[in-house]
This record gives C-alpha cells, structure tokens and sequence, in this order.
C-alpha cells in the first residue's frame, strides 16, 4: 500500500470542543488536510518542540528520545496506519542499525515522538479519503468539522482573553515565567497571543 507523506500545517485551540486542540497534517505536494484532536498535554509537547522552547525539566516526549539516543535507537518513521470509529491509530517504526521494531501509539504521542527525532509522518490513502479535507488556497483554515475525529479525549482549558490587555514585553515576561514554572499550558496560550499579534 502506498504512503502518503504528511507535514504539521496547523495547531490551534478547537473551536467545537472545549478543552481540545485541532492538529492539522497536510498532504505533501496537496491540498488535502487531516483533522485530528489532540489533547491538551500532546498539543503543548507538539507545540513546545516546533516553537524550540526550553522547558527547565524534559518532558515525557523528550525523555523517550533521550533514552532512544542512549541506546543508539532512531525513529525512522511515523505512520497513520488505520482509522475506526474516527480514532487514528499509529505507530513508531523504531530502529536499531539491526532490526526493525513497529510500536503502538496515539497519534497525538507519535507525532510529538516525529518532531523531536525529525523523521517522516505518513498515512494512507484510504484515510485520507475517509477523513480528509480539501483546502482550497494555501492558508490554514480552522476546519468545523475537525470534532469528527480525535486521538483522545481532551482535558480542560482556560481562556486566553487574560493575556489580550498585556504588552508584548509582558507577554514575553510571562512566557518566561510560565516556562520556568513548567506551566506549558499557560505557556502555549501565551506564544498564541504573540504569535496572533505578530500576523496582524
């Protein structure tokens, strides 16, 4: 069966589901786009590594790749295998120069796993047939029916409208703060609001 090569083209707050994360996977050299939603602890260890933001401690995702480098372990590749009753299923294809080694994982956690080891995410053409969307131009468009299909269920959120009154130097400041106090969360909303300020 053919892979399809897919890159992260967007990462937001999910305007359907309180609480939830819309990570969306374009098709390389396409216009299709794969909705999933992601938790809020895999949307920030997403986040956190394409952002290149320095938490004092490793996170759980870093910690893997740690161990993995430790024992000359190389992801070589992610691959979207399935899709039932609109949960994706993933998994690591792991090496070690000798073998190679398939792992079961959410969606959410190996893509967090691609980005810190910079390998491939694939699917199939059967999922994107199922559960992608055309997008017609190049920008990232928030998609309404992203709620269709999930990785896990999302924890809770607070809103971002405490950080809209405050400077980008305060911003920039509580950044630092959050990140010191590895509250990635916090942090996460606070590089959104940077992020929106910078694009209008």
């Amino acid at each position: 069966m053919k892979k399809i090569k897919l890159d992260i083209v967007g990462l937001s707050y999910s305007q359907t589901q309180s609480g939830a994360y819309a990570l969306v996977l374009g098709e390389v050299s396409g216009r299709r786009r794969l909705p999933i939603i992601i938790g809020s602890f895999e949307a920030q260890a997403i986040a956190i590594e394409i952002e290149k933001m320095t938490p004092s401690r490793p996170l759980t995702h870093d910690l893997f790749k740690s161990l993995g480098e430790a024992y000359n372990i190389k992801i070589q590749e992610i691959i979207i295998y399935n899709l039932v009753d609109g949960i994706f299923y993933s998994k690591l294809i792991c090496t070690d120069g000798k073998k190679v080694v398939e792992i079961d994982a959410r969606t959410s956690d190996a893509i967090a796993v691609a980005v810190r080891f910079d390998c491939p995410i694939y699917t199939f053409e059967f999922i994107l047939s199922t559960a992608g969307i055309v997008i017609e131009g190049n920008d990232f468009v928030y998609l309404e029916n992203i709620n269709e299909t999930k990785d896990d269920k999302p924890s809770g959120t607070t809103s971002t409208s405490s950080f809209t009154s405050l400077s980008v130097d305060e911003l920039k400041t509580k950044l630092q703060e959050a990140l010191a106090e590895e509250s990635y969360e916090k942090a996460a909303k606070i590089r959104d609001e940077l992020n929106r300020r910078k694009a209008s």
